[in-house]
């Protein structure tokens, strides 16, 4: 087939040497593949050999904590996938006798596996022919064939599933796979060279002058404002931190007590007396002076959090503690997972 010998080709010259890639060990190569959801391989790669070092094995990984795991994920975001995989750990090693499944359908039971990673999985570690769809392989054959259905879809990524599964090598997916997305990441970039493109001659995009165009992509919702504000209560060298345990952004992650509110508090005053409230009736604290931090914005896929500190040393040892509140110092709170944000107010205080 003159495309994949063609791929294949460029594929023997250019493809990249990634630490998961050439191994069979599906374990592995799941771990790569979760690390690398919204993550650029610059990034994950250190993440991913320092994941496999602590936890060797899926029993390993089953049988730490989730804080361990929550602390080592710490700044690659997105902190459902590190509890979604220890959950799948704890799945494997209880469920499947500390067997990793070996059926697409299997590994699809997962907890935080989707169509793309159980390709990626059944494809790499057990060379079942089920093609990867990921945004470079979007962008590739949406401007070879000129497919202007909008991507991330659930009919968009059947219409290229079916179109693949025809251009599959069945005897080696896991090199077609690797060949296919490295493409994409390398020659079919979102602002390409097409002069060097061995598909130029046949690309749907190049020859009516629309490369730029594709792949099509499906209007995004705005992301959300929320502020929060932060209480950085410091008593003899420690500091409150409070564990977040609702459904929402971080949980499972430490921060400092938080007052959240539907909208912007620009008035100073009447900031203070909302803190002074907040820690009065969490703490038993009595009113206390405040300094406030600068303002940080963190942006996630779906929220932009504006926060702000207020930093405060308090007189006495707190009467009261919530469940989920801990007094901890520099070095204990170095141990815990925190957010993003949390991380790099600490590193500027």
């Amino acid at each position: 087939m003159a495309f994949l010998s063609t791929l294949e080709s460029w594929f023997d010259e250019h493809g990249r040497t990634l630490p998961w890639r050439g191994i069979d060990d599906p374990y592995r190569i799941w771990i790569s593949e979760i690390i690398l959801q919204q993550t650029r391989i610059e990034q994950g790669r250190d993440y991913y050999l320092r994941f496999v070092d602590a936890f060797p094995t899926v029993t390993a990984l089953a049988n730490a904590s989730e804080e361990q795991v929550l602390r080592l994920w710490q700044g690659l975001g997105y902190y459902s996938r590190a509890r979604n995989l220890h959950a799948a750990a704890q799945y494997i090693k209880d469920e499947c006798n500390g067997v990793f499944p070996s059926s697409y359908n299997g590994i699809l039971q997962l907890k935080g596996v989707g169509r793309y990673t159980a390709a990626a999985i059944a494809s790499f570690a057990f060379r079942l022919p089920h093609p990867v769809i990921d945004g470079n392989v979007y962008r590739f054959i949406s401007r070879l064939r000129g497919i202007a259905t909008p991507i991330g879809t659930d009919s968009a990524y059947n219409e290229f599933e079916a179109l693949l599964l025809k251009l599959i090598d069945h005897d080696r997916p896991d090199r077609f796979n690797a060949a296919l997305m490295d493409f994409g990441a390398l020659q079919c970039t979102p602002h390409p060279d097409c002069t060097a493109c061995p598909f130029a001659g046949e690309c749907a995009a190049y020859l009516t002058d629309r490369v730029e165009s594709f792949p099509v992509k499906a209007l995004k919702a705005k992301p959300k404002d929320r502020w929060f504000y932060y209480l950085d209560l410091r008593w003899q060298g420690k500091r409150i931190m409070q564990l977040r345990t609702n459904k929402d952004i971080w949980r499972g992650l430490w921060e400092f007590p938080l007052l959240e509110t539907d909208h912007e508090i620009t008035d100073i005053d009447e900031l203070t007396a909302r803190a002074h409230r907040f820690v009065e009736e969490t703490f038993d604290i009595p009113p206390l002076p405040f300094h406030l931090s600068h303002p940080y914005i963190h942006q996630l896929t779906h929220r932009t959090i504006h926060a702000l500190f207020l930093q405060a040393d308090l007189l006495d040892k707190p009467a009261v503690l919530p469940e989920n509140a801990r007094l901890a110092d520099a070095g204990e709170i170095k141990k815990l997972p925190v957010s993003r944000l949390i991380d790099k107010y600490l590193q500027e205080v």
